[in-house]
């Protein structure tokens, strides 16, 4: 009696286990998605440009103001690429009213105004960043610069922001992810 038990409690086991096994199997089968061919990637841009989206960021990017916020960016492009200090001026604390970028403060580089943008202010992060006052001079640091046709200035990452020799915020970069 007690073998027909044992054999039948290690039958279930064991169809157990190749139904668990089957099933984490399939979950691992996503389908992996390629990059794209520069040919695909062509289409794909000419397709974005024919959309309305599209055809209103060719306009601005035309008109006076975006070529003003493009000539902003490209002034500071060299600086972001390779990570090194950009000397700024604060010249407000907040954003122009209706942006949608988080915290963020306007600082003067090089004579032009930019947007540092931090993100969405989650747990209290940018509490030294709270200390700035207008005419601040400060040390950035950023990886990305970016500009849209709703902003009128050039938008900067602020990855690292330095004050009288000071850290008040360096962004703490994701393992393992973008």
């Amino acid at each position: 009696m007690k073998k027909i038990n044992y054999v039948i409690i290690f039958s279930i086991v064991l169809a157990f286990g190749f139904f668990y096994t089957n099933q984490e199997n399939n979950k691992s089968k996503k389908p992996i998605q390629k990059p794209l061919t520069a040919e695909e990637m062509k289409t794909a841009r000419k397709k974005w440009e024919a959309s309305p989206d599209g055809i209103m960021y060719m306009e601005w990017k035309v008109s006076p103001a975006g070529k003003k916020v493009i000539a902003s960016a490209t002034k500071i492009r060299t600086s972001v690429n390779e990570f090194t200090n950009i000397v700024g001026e604060i010249t407000a604390l907040t954003l122009p009213p209706g942006s949608r970028l988080g915290f963020g403060i306007m600082v003067k580089i090089k004579g032009d105004d930019y947007i540092l943008s931090f993100g969405p202010e989650l747990n209290n992060e940018f509490k030294q960043l709270h200390s700035l006052k207008v005419t601040d001079k400060i040390i950035i640091k950023s990886h990305s610069i970016s500009h849209a046709p709703k902003y009128s200035y050039p938008i900067i990452s602020g990855d690292y922001v330095e004050r009288d020799n000071k850290i008040l915020y360096k962004r703490v970069r994701k393992k393992g992810g973008c």
